[in-house]
């Protein structure tokens, strides 16, 4: 079962509103520093953490607020200090820091403490279903009486929000548009630098990616995958809270596995953080579950899968930089479109065989497995996608946001050269 929705979110900022207010009364009370601090709304983990990396290279303080134990452990491994964002420490790290930098939105910080800061929105995907101020799912708030007038209060409350983004990375100049309408923002917020969340995919020769990548899937999966099978990644997204269409029943389990077995390949299921739970596949080492508890940021993992299964996941746009081939898995496509919406048209994405069913995208998962043609021509259709969106595939996408925000005012760290 899904474990969010925009309503139940949406309701929950509105109860929150006296608390916003005293948080920018407190800001306007107590003085910024220089200190950078991060958060994600995925974990320790996507453009924050390759952001991170290279302010902390440069001698900046830095500081990660955190939202669980998990996240404390993860960043503690890789030596990152934290808060909890939720706490009164939080708060003040928040009020305090001179770089606030987020990736889901301004809750993967202390929400209260924000107003003020040189906000870094580095968002987590190249937008292909309509996000932020474009999708009606933005603003849905409960079934109660006035519910059109706080739909609106809730449209303004995120287009406050999001006039406090200093810096927004873009893939590319068509991802930019889409993002400068998502948030409201002018071509001087929105920036093509390309994203550091996918510098990892451009980073070292295609061998070292996929050793580093097959190590950190053998480290959260506890053992390995059948030798020399091909790996498949299902990554389906998230309905805003509604029931996923495409979650298979016995009988396409046991077709599923049958496939596996026929192709030697194994399938991980990534099912989208907020709508995990769902799932429930045979007990056998040709399935796997790779959620969000096991690898919070699956984009490093990507090097080590053959072939995506995916519907509406921006992962579409990105595994084009491994030439990976993608399968598209979209049950209520036409329902998506007319309540969600697409930036352009699907089937300009996905093609006009988008398997409606689990029968559908076996058969051509099959092919893709059997025939080195059919693998390559997909390969190549993989590329071509992702070269219209990613305008940078050099690995120095975080180089170039890191530079942008300098260039914005953000003085070197103290004692620099």
């Amino acid at each position: 079962m899904a474990s969010f929705s925009f309503g139940s979110g949406n309701a929950a900022k509105l109860l929150r509103i006296p608390l916003y207010l005293a948080g920018r009364v407190g800001t306007l009370l107590v003085p910024r520093g220089d200190r950078w601090v991060f958060g994600c709304g995925a974990g320790i983990g996507d453009g924050a953490l390759a952001l991170w990396r290279l302010a902390d290279e440069r001698g900046h303080d830095t500081l990660w607020l955190t939202a669980s134990d998990r996240e404390d452990q993860d960043a503690a491994a890789l030596g990152i200090r934290t808060v909890r964002k939720d706490t009164l420490r939080g708060w003040w790290a928040t009020a305090r820091a001179a770089v606030v930098v987020v990736t889901h939105g301004l809750g993967d910080v202390n929400r209260y403490a924000d107003s003020g800061a040189f906000v870094v929105q580095l968002w987590h995907g190249i937008p292909l279903k309509r996000i932020g101020l474009d999708s009606p799912a933005t603003t849905q708030v409960p079934a109660v009486p006035g519910a059109s007038l706080l739909r609106r209060l809730i449209g303004l409350l995120y287009r406050s929000a999001a006039q406090r983004i200093r810096v927004l990375p873009a893939a590319s100049h068509r991802s930019r548009g889409r993002l400068e309408s998502a948030f409201a923002l002018g071509d001087d917020r929105v920036v093509v630098t390309g994203e550091p969340r996918v510098d990892v995919l451009s980073q070292g020769t295609a061998d070292e990616r996929t050793a580093r990548a097959s190590s950190v899937l053998r480290h959260a999966l506890g053992e390995e995958l059948p030798v020399g099978s091909r790996t498949i990644l299902y990554a389906p997204t998230w309905r805003d809270g509604a029931a996923d269409p495409a979650i298979p029943d016995t009988a396409q389990w046991t077709a599923i596995v049958r496939a596996l077995e026929e192709h030697d390949a194994a399938l991980l299921i990534r099912s989208h953080p907020l709508g995990e739970g769902g799932y429930h596949p045979p007990k056998t080492g040709r399935v796997r579950m790779l959620g969000s508890g096991l690898v919070p940021d699956v984009t490093p993992v990507l090097p080590a899968i053959d072939v995506l299964i995916t519907d509406y996941s921006s992962l579409a746009y990105d595994v084009g930089l491994l030439e990976m081939p993608v399968l598209y898995l979209a049950p209520d496509a036409e329902e998506y479109a007319r309540t969600r919406g697409f930036y352009g048209r699907y089937e300009d994405v996905a093609g006009s065989d988008v398997a409606e069913d689990w029968d559908a995208v076996l058969l051509r998962l099959g092919a893709l497995l059997a025939d080195d043609g059919v693998f390559e021509a997909a390969s190549r259709r993989s590329a071509t996608l992702s070269a219209e969106m990613h305008a940078f595939r050099d690995g120095r996408n975080t180089r170039r946001v890191y530079d942008t925000i300098r260039a914005r005012g953000i003085p070197a760290p103290k004692g620099a050269a």
